[in-house]
Order: C-alpha cells, then sequence, then structure tokens
C-alpha cells in the first residue's frame, strides 16, 4: 500500500509500433496508491510553415491531424477501460496542439499531480525527451520515467542515489511515498566524480524517522562513469526502482558532454524517479 500519493498524472503518446509501459505502470501505481489518475494523450500537431503551400498539401495535414486526433481518443477510452476494470478512478483527454505549446501544457498540469508518469525516451534529440525535459525543469513536480518492459508498480528495491544537492533532496522527499512502502532502500553515494556534500550516513537517520527501512552503501566511481557505477549497483542489489535528482550541470554541458542524468535517461534499467 502506498500511502500520500492522491493525484496521479500519465501521459503518453500513442504509437502503434511501441506501446505505452507508462500507462499500465502508472495504472499499477494508482490502484496501488488508491489515487486519482488524470490520463492524457500527447499529440503534437502538424503545421504548414510555408505560406505558399497548396490547398492539396495543407488537406492532407488536416486530415493526417485529425487521423491522429481520433487515434489517440480510441487509446485514451480504452485506457479509460483499463483503469475502470483496475478499480482506479480517472479522467482521460487527448492534448493535441503544436509541439512548443504541447510540451510547455504539460509541464503545467504536472503542477496540479503528485507526480507524473511518463515512457522513458532514450534520445536525447526526440519529441518524447522534449517533453520529459520540459516537465521536469518547469513542472515543479516529480517524474517517473517508465523503460520498456515495466508495466506493475512494484515497490520492493529502491536504489537513492544521493550526493546531498539540493535536487538529489528535493527527489528523496518527493519520493517518500514510494520509500515508506518499499522493503529496502539503499542510500548509494558515487565518490570520486565530484566532491559530496553529505553522505548516505548522513541521509538514513532522517528516512528511518520517516519509516524507511534503509542502507547505506558507498562506492568509488567505476572507470570514471557515475551512471555505469549507478547502473551496476542497481543490478547487485535487484533494485525495483532508482531515485535521483536532475541535471546538477547545465543543459548545455549536459548534451554535449554527457553527465549522471543523460546517462540513466538513455539507459536506466529500472523506472527512474527525477526531480528538479
Amino acid at each position: 500500500m502506498v500511502e500520500g500519493l492522491k493525484s496521479i498524472l500519465i501521459g503518453f503518446s500513442h504509437d502503434d509500433e511501441r506501446p505505452s509501459f507508462a500507462l499500465r505502470y502508472g495504472l499499477s501505481l494508482a490502484r496501488q496508491a488508491e489515487a486519482h489518475a488524470s490520463i492524457c494523450a500527447l499529440t503534437p500537431e502538424m503545421t504548414v510553415t510555408h505560406a505558399f503551400v497548396s490547398n492539396v498539401a495543407s488537406g492532407l495535414v488536416a486530415a493526417e491531424n485529425q487521423r491522429l486526433h481520433e487515434a489517440s481518443k480510441a487509446a485514451v477510452e480504452q485506457a479509460r477501460q483499463e483503469a475502470t476494470a483496475a478499480g482506479v478512478g480517472c479522467n482521460v483527454d487527448v492534448l493535441q496542439r503544436h509541439y512548443p505549446e504541447l510540451a510547455a501544457s504539460l509541464a503545467v498540469r504536472t503542477r496540479v499531480h503528485d507526480i507524473t508518469v511518463l515512457d522513458a525516451e532514450p534520445d536525447p534529440l526526440s519529441l518524447g525527451r522534449g517533453f520529459l525535459e520540459e516537465a521536469l525543469f518547469n513542472g515543479g513536480r516529480p517524474l517517473l520515467i517508465v523503460p520498456q518492459g515495466f508495466e506493475t508498480f512494484e515497490p520492493g528495491r529502491i536504489v537513492v542515489a544521493w550526493d546531498g544537492s539540493v535536487r538529489a533532496t528535493r527527489a528523496v522527499h518527493d519520493a517518500l511515498p514510494l520509500l515508506r512502502a518499499a522493503e529496502q532502500v539503499e542510500i548509494l553515494s558515487v565518490s570520486g566524480e565530484k566532491d559530496l556534500s553529505s553522505t548516505g550516513a548522513d541521509l538514513a537517520p532522517h528516512l528511518t524517522r520517516h519509516g524507511v527501512n534503509c542502507i547505506v552503501k558507498e562506492l568509488g566511481v567505476q572507470n570514471g562513469d557515475a551512471g555505469e557505477t549507478i547502473r551496476s549497483q542497481i543490478g547487485l542489489f535487484k533494485a525495483d526502482m532508482v531515485v535521483m535528482g536532475g541535471f546538477v550541470h547545465s543543459r548545455w554541458r549536459q548534451l554535449v558532454l554527457g553527465g549522471v542524468t543523460q546517462s540513466m535517461l538513455k539507459a536506466s534499467p529500472v523506472p527512474l524517479l527525477l526531480s528538479y
């Protein structure tokens, strides 16, 4: 039983070739938390940018937008039926706008929910990654990012990637309902990549007072790659989720040079809770 979550936003893009795992994972979380689910199909609207484009081309674009809208309507109706079958109260909606407006609207919606569940998107230049980053930077609420293959929320074992930063602190406190529900939480501190302002030993007593069953693990960075060090420990701990703060460095530096957050967004082996 997950206590403390009352309102969950689930966003997904309808794709016949790649189903949304965020949808079923989010509904599973909502059922275990006895929370309301707001289910939103994110549907970019195609546009004609050339001033002298033909009426035929305009008609084709309008027809494609209508097709996408109808497909998304069918997808959210199916989601409504799945939610009802799972005993989850929900509302469903198709959000179809030009991409910048769509991403901004998603960020605004996150602000009136406890947590937002989205599909993972490994490609940093894709539209889906743009949705993730807009919601993370401008939403003000935690994101739960679901890789392919995960359909059921499992609060068994959770890794907290802890570096003592403001964003890691926010992530830990945003994740408290999930951490309290976990069988065991490992507070993982990776040294060697940067100076740590706080260690797992500092955080553990605080989480214990909140009813979290936690242990502490301190590791040196492996081959200069903190992201790979975290992924390796996730496997060794057999974790079901990882919690961490997002984007400590500038977004430009993250894109060009990489970084732990980009590394985890690209290849997290388990669902990833991020806060900024």
